[in-house]
């Protein structure tokens, strides 16, 4: 063994607080004062240093920030304290009321609440954790109650420190804070994946989301994350600088002490007027920043104030998030072209001149439909102005007719399907324009893919590229024709080799076990989604009891409405379907219940008993299928419609059409989080 020398010691540690030192001037404060070359030379020296002697190797040295393997999986860990969401006010009135009962909890003049204003930033939370100042763990937000670890990934983050910048710090400290990515380096990130032929990131957010669920570390560092730190719990308060900490912009304060980096466009109020002033400030100046903020967050900074206030069973009654509008931007239209559908149909896009909305480059917006069109009057040529609908979606939001050419032609829906020629119907009542011809080769298309569906089937293998090769080689008809594919067939398609061929062969032969709710739903039967099918085949447990089921004894289903039930009376009426499930059943696939499901039979409290509930968009970190289970163990039901009778809507990302109708019927909506607040019942 080397012997190691007091110098050696003494070096190694130099060289940690140099560089430590320099990274934060760096990565924080934005001054560095180091050059680059003289930080390689002896970040290199460090290493051949560890190197030589690896029994001094610790868990904070700048060598430790990228992990040497990839991880294998992320470990879900609960939260010491929770991660709660904040509630939202939409205008200056909701700021008022806020304020107001904020006042009404004072009980003297010394306690009279000034408040903190900070930009939320567009990002993903993360609860660091250190014991005697070292990093230890890192988790993501998750339901606010648990989330993942993934310290090694946010080890990367330079703005992030792997010690504390305290003499005497405290045993354990959480901080919470926003990764996030800066514009700059998420147009960067997308023109790499765009030249790979990768798949884009949506936005910056979801950007670094999935970064930090990378399981390779080193992926995680070459994207550059950064993250500002807003939120400071000490557990054992041994420093007479944390004791003295009486307010959250102490906290700030502290924080950057510590060494983290603060936004620094924070600012204090002594009354709701000056916080009105900041988020009309910021409204417009954030367009000018290197990161996208969708608000500002507002506490209350008296840290005993926020405690008299404490929580509700969703958010700290001590905080709460301002919401701009959605941006708006003008552009013109160069065409309109028709997108067919899985149910047929025809759904009208804008395709624009380009433009950065929201952060992210727009060239392609819905038109919704032939009313929505008939409403807007749309030529070609027209200026618009577009938003980005829950700032996901692009939609046209109205014409300028001022700025519309003299030559502009109107766009008008066309009178037959643009993939197969046939003539297309509009059903009374209904704004959608379908193609009713089954041999529709984009109808074809949407019926594969949704019966291949993760929630579906889920036959892993078979996507959008391969599902295309099936149709237009004339291959597959219909989804009874995927279980009569030989290896030998997949082997003409392109860049499809024996093996890749006997994968999706045994995957196609796995779906066969799928339970009967997955089949019944895969079907693509029209109105009926993921829950629907289920209810359903709680009450016919195979399709033997359900083909002869009138519309009446579907609608018997609790959840079930009127529409769905027709809907599915009317498609296990059709010749061609009943065809079908013939076909389907020589395959071999499940047309029964094997076993009798009632997931209401658990052990778990019945908090939402008597509650009925839709899901709608994609939550954080739960499958809707474990979404509705647990709903369903806690006593609530699951139906796919929203009524008057929903109770409430747990709204994802991308949340469609349900999201307003909720929105209009001023049904609770709730967050990941929020749901499983409801069901611990806290």
């Amino acid at each position: 063994m080397i012997e190691i020398t007091p110098e050696i010691q003494q070096r190694i540690e130099e060289l940690r607080r140099l560089l430590q030192k320099a990274s934060y001037e760096y990565y924080v404060l934005d001054a560095p004062t180091m050059a680059d070359s003289v930080y390689d030379q002896l970040y290199r020296e460090l290493q051949d240093l560890e190197q030589q002697y690896p029994q001094l190797i610790t868990t904070d040295s700048p060598t430790q920030r990228v992990g040497e393997k990839p991880a294998t999986q992320f470990q879900s860990v609960k939260h010491n304290i929770p991660l709660y969401s904040l509630d939202n006010a939409f205008n200056f009135n909701d700021l008022k009321t806020w304020q107001e009962r904020g006042l009404k909890t004072a009980t003297n003049t010394s306690e009279f609440p000034t408040y903190i204003c900070e930009l939320k930033i567009d990002g993903s939370a993360l609860a660091l954790t250190y014991e005697n100042g070292i990093l230890v763990r890192c988790a993501t937000r998750g339901d606010g109650i648990t989330g993942e670890e993934i310290t090694q990934n946010v080890k990367t983050i330079r703005s992030i420190p792997l010690k504390l910048e305290l003499e005497n710090p405290p045993n354990l400290v959480e901080v919470r804070g926003e990764a996030f990515l800066s514009l700059k380096v998420f147009e960067i990130i997308n023109q790499e994946r765009q030249k790979e032929r990768g798949s884009l990131f949506a936005n910056p957010r979801n950007a670094a989301a999935g970064t930090l669920r990378q399981l390779d570390s080193k992926i995680v560092a070459q994207r550059k994350l950064d993250f500002f730190a807003y939120t400071l719990h000490i557990h054992e308060q041994n420093n007479l600088e944390i004791v003295s900490a009486q307010t959250q912009w102490d906290n700030l304060e502290l924080l950057q002490k510590m060494g983290f980096k603060v936004n620094p466009n924070r600012q204090l109020c002594s009354n709701v007027d000056e916080v009105i002033k900041y988020c009309e400030y910021w409204d417009q100046k954030r367009h000018n920043l290197p990161y996208m903020t969708d608000g500002v967050v507002i506490k209350i900074n008296p840290l005993s104030l926020q405690e008299k206030l404490g929580f509700t069973q969703k958010f700290p009654r001590w905080a709460i998030a301002y919401k701009y509008p959605a941006e708006e931007m003008p552009t013109q239209i160069k065409s309109v072209t028709v997108q067919v559908g899985r149910t047929g149909a025809l759904t009208p896009v804008a395709e624009l001149n380009p433009i950065l909305l929201a952060g992210t480059t727009v060239q392609r917006a819905t038109l919704h439909n032939r009313d929505r069109l008939a409403e807007l009057d749309l030529h070609i040529g027209d200026t618009v102005i577009v938003r980005k609908a829950g700032e996901i979606i692009p939609e046209v939001v109205k014409v300028l007719l001022e700025l519309r050419p003299q030559d502009a032609k109107k766009f008008e829906m066309p009178t037959h399907c643009p993939e197969c020629g046939q003539a297309v119907v509009q059903s009374l009542g209904e704004a959608v324009t379908r193609c009713i011809n089954d041999s529709c080769p984009a109808i074809l298309q949407g019926s594969l893919i949704h019966w291949c569906s993760r929630d579906a089937l889920d036959i892993n293998g078979i996507g959008d590229k391969l599902v295309q090769q099936f149709v237009n080689k004339k291959l597959v008809n219909s989804v009874a024709d995927l279980y009569d594919l030989t290896v030998e067939q997949l082997m003409t398609l392109d860049r499809m080799g024996e093996k890749s061929a006997t994968k999706i062969i045994q995957a196609i032969a796995t779906s066969k076990n799928q339970p009967w709710a997955r089949v019944l739903y895969g079907l693509g039967i029209r109105h009926v989604g993921s829950v629907n099918a289920e209810l359903i085949t709680q009450k016919f447990k195979s399709v033997e009891q359900l083909t002869p089921a009138s519309a009446t004894d579907i609608e018997g289903v609790y959840g079930i409405g009127p529409e769905i039930a027709y809907s599915v009376y009317e498609w296990f009426n059709l010749p061609a379907n009943q065809l079908l499930i013939e076909r389907l059943k020589t395959a071999g696939l499940e047309l029964a219940n094997s076993e009798k499901i009632d997931y209401n039979q658990s052990n778990e409290p019945q908090t939402l008993a008597g509650k009925t509930f839709v899901i709608t968009g994609t939550l954080p970190t739960l499958k809707r299928e474990d979404t509705k289970k647990l709903i369903q163990n806690a006593g609530g039901k699951v139906t796919d419609s929203v009524s008057k009778k929903t109770d409430y809507v747990v709204v994802g990302e991308e949340a469609g059409s349900k999201l307003k109708k909720a929105q209009d019927l001023g049904i609770t909506l709730l967050s990941e989080a929020e749901l499983l607040t409801l069901i611990s019942g806290v």
